[in-house]
């Protein structure tokens, strides 16, 4: 596994498969929320760039996740506003942020435990679909097409997750890893152009963890996805993040790539506890 200080020695802005970043996708700009005498977060901002890999860390409780829900619209900011490809508001639509391309993973996974993993992933087509009701459920002819057409870009995903051996199994029969693999599967089915990744690899093993992390490499170099994820484990942030903001009690504390902040003293004291 390549570092994203390795990729950044190679060239200025410069990740791996020779892709440059692009411009600023997403832009949070002082950012404050707050749930009635309790501040998630205090003027926080930051911006993202189009294809990186960017890293929010920090304790428990530091507002990692109240960010990304402000990001995609599930909260509502008091203060600050956020720009998604140049268009600036307050209050986001999680419908809108979905169609307009952010797609999400969540710290507690959200599978419909029942249905297997085609037809989970299958519900991440579902902005896509144009025919209406009344032709899904003839289930005939512009409707019929519509569906192979998006199953065949579903299996596609799925033989890029590698997990064909599961495409027909119950995602609540499959382990607490594969179940991660699923959820990501349906967000990749969004073709999304941000993919925020909620502790995608909370709970795993050591070897879920190297399967998690090549992945989203791929993702993020092969589709040219960008990605925010939040993660602990500090040594994963470390090697596949190009940069990282650090959150401590709902403030921005640091932001840099991720030699600066790994030597930063205050993510030290805060955060990491010893220079990593």
């Amino acid at each position: 596994m390549q570092s994203a200080t390795a990729r950044a020695e190679r060239g200025e802005g410069q990740p791996a498969a020779g892709r440059k970043f692009g411009g600023e996708i997403l832009k949070v700009d002082g950012i404050s929320l707050s749930f009635g005498g309790v501040k998630a977060l205090s003027d926080v901002s930051f911006s993202i760039r189009e294809h990186e890999i960017f890293a929010i860390i920090g304790p428990n409780g530091a507002g990692k996740s109240s960010m990304l829900n402000v990001i995609n619209g599930f909260y509502h900011p008091q203060q600050g506003t956020v720009t998604y490809k140049g268009v600036t508001r307050r209050d986001v639509d999680p419908h809108d942020a979905a169609r307009n391309g952010i797609a999400r993973t969540f710290q507690n996974i959200a599978l419909f435990k029942g249905m297997s993993t085609l037809d989970n992933v299958m519900t991440g087509r579902i902005l896509k679909m144009r025919r209406g009701i009344l032709w899904q459920a003839l289930y005939w002819g512009p409707a019929q097409r519509e569906e192979i057409e998006h199953r065949a870009f579903v299996e596609r995903i799925i033989d890029f997750l590698e997990i064909q051996a599961i495409r027909k199994t119950p995602v609540g029969r499959l382990p607490y890893g594969l179940q991660k693999r699923v959820e990501l599967a349906r967000a990749l089915a969004m073709e999304p152009d941000l993919l925020l990744l909620d502790e995608p690899m909370a709970g795993m093993n050591v070897e879920e963890k190297e399967d998690m992390c090549r992945f989203i490499l791929d993702v993020n170099e092969q589709f040219g996805t960008t990605i925010a994820l939040i993660e602990h484990d500090m040594g994963v942030v470390m090697d596949i993040s190009d940069r990282v903001v650090v959150l401590d009690y709902g403030r921005k504390i640091a932001d840099g790539t991720p030699d600066v902040v790994r030597g930063d003293k205050a993510v030290i004291d805060a955060y990491l506890g010893v220079a990593h």
